[in-house]
């Protein structure tokens, strides 16, 4: 790994971070990063929720400290999101790494539009019922052990409809996906799937945006970056499925 991959990924890990404690879709930066720094698809998935565990333990942590916090919410549905995670972790582990670099690019087309147009977070509608809670919870702990990329903003649109505010959403769903990550970390490093230093790497900037955006989430503003991480994601989009070459 070059020097500049390196400054790319701690940088890009930063914005990542920051984005995922705000809303989230963070991934859909750092994966491509991770295939541009010469990672391997499937283990650039891996890899990436190295960087993940540690900007969301760090943004847990901030929302604690500024007086938010959700882990008494999150208690009811971490049990349906960890048996969804680990479902899907297993899953997309088996893909190869030409396959996982298509389906992520073509995923990353519609998580480019919800980052764009943000869902319009309802706490007014009428909550779910505890089956179709379970069954929502699960199939984003399907998606989020998967792929990862752009379960923050589908967690967001599930809290708010599921009757919390959208500060405590916030708090929340860090907590649900530093829980399903951790569940479906080691799957990817019994299979190899994690390549360390760039990991690593990734992980400095990713812990540090992960601090940043709490901040911002509880103080309010996330628009530069979010405009900074959809210019990437279409870019790097485009990359993955081949438009540049």
């Amino acid at each position: 790994m070059t020097w500049w991959e390196a400054v790319l990924l701690v940088v890009g890990g930063t914005f990542a971070g920051g984005i995922n404690a705000v809303a989230g879709g963070g991934s859909t930066l750092t994966v491509p990063l991770l295939v541009l720094a010469g990672v391997p698809g499937n283990s650039a998935n891996g890899s990436n929720r190295i960087g993940v565990v540690t900007s969301n333990a760090a943004a847990a942590t901030s929302f604690r400290r500024l007086g938010v916090d959700g882990f008494a919410s999150a208690i009811p549905i971490l049990i349906p999101v960890v048996l969804g995670s680990l479902t899907g972790s297993i899953a997309i582990s088996r893909l190869t790494d030409e396959a996982f670099e298509t389906v992520f690019g073509l995923l990353m087309i519609p998580l480019i539009i919800l980052s764009i147009r943000k869902p319009k977070f309802r706490t007014d509608a009428e909550t779910w019922s505890r089956p179709v809670t379970i069954a929502v919870f699960f199939g984003i702990g399907i998606y989020g052990g998967a792929v990862q990329a752009g379960v923050g903003l589908v967690l967001l649109a599930a809290l708010t409809r599921a009757g919390f505010d959208l500060v405590l959403a916030n708090s929340i769903k860090v907590i649900v996906i530093l829980t399903m990550t951790l569940v479906a970390l080691p799957v990817f490093i019994v299979q190899g799937k994690v390549d360390w230093i760039p990991a690593l790497v990734l992980a400095a900037g990713f812990t540090l945006g992960g601090w940043l955006g709490a901040h911002v989430a509880v103080r309010g503003g996330e628009k530069l970056i979010r405009v900074v991480m959809v210019l990437a994601s279409i870019a790097l989009a485009a990359k993955l499925l081949g438009v540049f070459n």
